[in-house]
């Protein structure tokens, strides 16, 4: 199976987790669906990238999935360290560290287990253009964690739509599963 993403308008986790959805078969979204259901993601907001590790190591799910979550936190936490100018480990999370943020992650990666797809491809990111309110106080799109990962080699679309189309968990997540761009 070859799964392919359309990135041009938004690169967002919704956009990903809706284009493998889609791929799903029936007994496939079954399988996602009680995957998801037994996980149990804990209700608090983890900070550091130990505390996310922690919670990665407690979930119901495979080994795959978890070094899938590893993988992911890891790319996040490293742009994250880039930007602030301080080590992996005093990397401090925002939203990416909320119990939304990596049940998100978590269906993403649940989902490319259940298709174990042979190839993964994508058309170049929509970054998107403008400001955002966040954490930090008001940034430029796309925020300085989501284009410190973007320029470890991931093509942006060179028009620029309104808006905050690529956050640095969709980033950090296209470019751990994302093998060509086209």
């Amino acid at each position: 199976m070859i799964i392919e993403f359309d990135f041009t308008q938004n690169a967002n986790r919704s956009q990903i987790l809706d284009t493998l959805l889609a791929a799903m078969a029936d007994s496939q979204r079954v399988q996602f669906d009680d995957a998801i259901h037994h996980a149990e993601v804990p209700e608090h907001h983890h900070h550091h990238l130990s505390d996310v590790y922690q919670s990665i190591d407690g979930l119901a799910v495979s080994q795959q999935v978890k070094d899938d979550m590893y993988a992911v936190y890891s790319i996040l936490a490293q742009a994250e360290a880039a930007v602030h100018g301080c080590s992996v480990e005093e990397t401090h999370f925002h939203e990416v560290g909320n119990a939304s943020g990596i049940r998100n992650a978590l269906a993403i990666c649940l989902a490319f287990e259940v298709l174990s797809p042979e190839q993964v491809i994508a058309t170049p990111v929509q970054a998107g253009k403008g400001t955002i309110e966040c954490a930090h106080g008001v940034l430029e799109v796309p925020a300085p964690a989501t284009a410190a990962i973007l320029d470890q080699g991931i093509p942006v679309c060179e028009q620029r739509l309104e808006g905050e189309r690529c956050t640095p968990t969709s980033a950090a997540l296209i470019k751990h599963f994302v093998q060509e761009f086209r």
